[in-house]
């Protein structure tokens, strides 16, 4: 009976001091990144589920209840009325007929992605695994297959680290549109199928301001709710990374207490494992505190280099897929990477399947160019840290959702490597045959001053490289390798 005794206060002595995290601020704060994701640089992010059905946007399930939105018109020209045709309706006619998951992460691996975090459940609520909370799961209804098992399962086979994206958190006030009706017309005053109690568990019941994406007060239910089926998704797909399309949930007098209690129980499951969360958007929104995540900027960058590695998420053209939608191309893609990675962070790339699990052809050769270039320069970007300043030349600006890189080959970024001795000088474009290239961050009072330089490599070239440091800085000629207009690195060896 003793050893018993002794046995149980054992295990609870250790369950802990296994237990790292507590749900309060000064514990999250001891959060440190993980190496691996600083090391890991880039990785590849799809939004895929009921909205990729109409092909018009993820956005979808919530503007098509909103008289006279683009969506709206869109959704009644070809799918009919709201009130007789609604978002539940697309949910059998997503079937993932031809989901590969095998082919995907072949495809993201071969692109350069070291992570993969599918989209587990958007704003519309759907999820893509087998839920034990909601009926409107893809296990259940739609493809009728655990879609996110099957990528977890791909993500492992070929050696990606594996997450997952979740944007539940303001569903219950992102649905609310469905509960309206036409306020002129035929249909005036015909409640949308929202209003039918039999659907509740996708719509909601009515709530708040029907204006607002994300209610500024969400009620306790919905707070324990959304903590049930985050914990459920988390137990049983075991993600490395998890990706939170908000600050800390939730607003209002939650002020993030339901976030700070699956911050604690996530860490504490998982000693490697991240969460990003992002920067406060505004009064009524979810709270941001600093210090307990890794910080994500939607489709925007940092201006300087930010001591915790961070992340962008962006993505090729719209998060869902859209058919009238452009994409960036690799070069814009590539050089968005550079200036991120120059300055600590990361790229969450996304890309848009269509509702059969196919990706088209122009997100297939722009990954493949991607790839191509990542197997030549990979060496500069991987496994780097930022250097003492981020870049040099014109103070070139690329707005968030450019789908053309502004950059050229004035415009350089610098990293290096995790031990010191070597640094990469990054052109964002070809400068041409024999072009003369100053690095002015080499000349006098500048940080790379007193750098002995051992020799100086252009990656994917067997070139010699002549070079000269003087006060003016670190001069050298390109080699007359023919290029196209990509970033090229140039690898600056340092003599111990």
């Amino acid at each position: 009976m003793k050893r018993f005794l002794c046995l149980v206060l054992w295990l609870s002595v250790w369950q802990l001091q296994s237990q790292k995290y507590t749900p309060n601020l000064t514990s999250l704060q001891q959060y440190e990144c993980p190496e691996w994701f600083s090391d890991a640089k880039f990785g590849i992010y799809v939004h895929w589920g009921v909205y990729s059905v109409p092909e018009y946007g993820e956005w979808y399930a919530r503007e098509m209840y909103m008289e006279g939105h683009e969506v709206y018109n869109y959704h009644l020209e070809n799918y009919g009325h709201p009130s007789e045709f609604g978002y539940k309706d697309f949910i059998p006619m997503w079937k993932a007929e031809k989901f590969d998951p095998d082919a995907w992460l072949e495809l993201f691996k071969a692109a350069g992605a070291k992570y993969f975090t599918p989209c587990a459940v958007h704003h519309d609520g759907f999820e893509l695994w087998n839920s034990k909370y909601t009926p409107y799961n893809a296990v259940n209804m739609g493809p009728k297959k655990d879609l996110l098992g099957m990528m977890r399962k791909a993500a492992n086979k070929y050696g990606l680290r594996f997450g997952v994206t979740t944007h539940m958190a303001r569903s219950i006030s992102w649905m609310q549109t469905s509960h309206r009706s036409d306020t002129i017309g035929p249909y005036k005053d015909i409640p949308y199928d929202g209003n039918k109690p039999e659907f509740q568990d996708l719509y909601h019941i009515p709530y708040g301001d029907d204006n607002r994406a994300d209610t500024e007060n969400p009620p306790l239910m919905w707070r324990n709710y959304w903590l049930l089926r985050m914990k459920d998704l988390t137990e049983n797909y075991s993600p490395d990374f998890i990706y939170l399309d908000s600050a800390v949930p939730f607003a209002g007098e939650d002020n993030g207490k339901t976030g700070f209690e699956f911050f604690a129980w996530f860490y504490n499951r998982n000693p490697e494992g991240i969460i990003t969360h992002k920067g406060d958007k505004g009064v009524n929104r979810a709270p941001y505190f600093e210090g307990i995540a890794t910080l994500d900027i939607e489709r925007g960058k940092s201006k300087t280099i930010r001591k915790d590695p961070w992340q962008t998420d962006d993505s090729i053209g719209p998060w869902g897929y859209n058919k009238t939608a452009d994409y960036k191309d690799a070069n814009a893609v590539i050089d968005k990477l550079i200036d991120i990675v120059s300055k600590n962070g990361n790229l969450l790339l996304n890309v848009p399947p269509k509702a059969d699990g196919t990706l088209d052809e122009e997100t297939i050769s722009i990954l493949s160019d991607i790839g191509d270039w990542f197997a030549i320069n990979g060496e500069g970007i991987y496994e780097t840290r930022p250097w003492e300043v981020f870049g040099e030349g014109p103070d070139t600006e690329m707005k968030g959702r450019a789908n053309l890189s502004p950059y050229t080959y004035k415009n350089i970024r610098f990293t290096q490597s995790k031990d010191g001795n070597t640094l990469y000088a990054i052109l964002m474009g070809w400068p041409g045959e024999n072009a003369r290239i100053n690095l002015k961050s080499f000349s006098k009072d500048h940080p790379g001053e007193n750098y002995k330089i051992q020799q100086i490599e252009m990656l994917g070239s067997t070139d010699k490289i002549k070079y000269k440091h003087s006060k003016k800085g670190l001069s050298f000629t390109a080699p007359k390798t023919t290029k196209n207009n990509l970033a090229v690195i140039f690898k600056i060896s340092l003599k111990d």
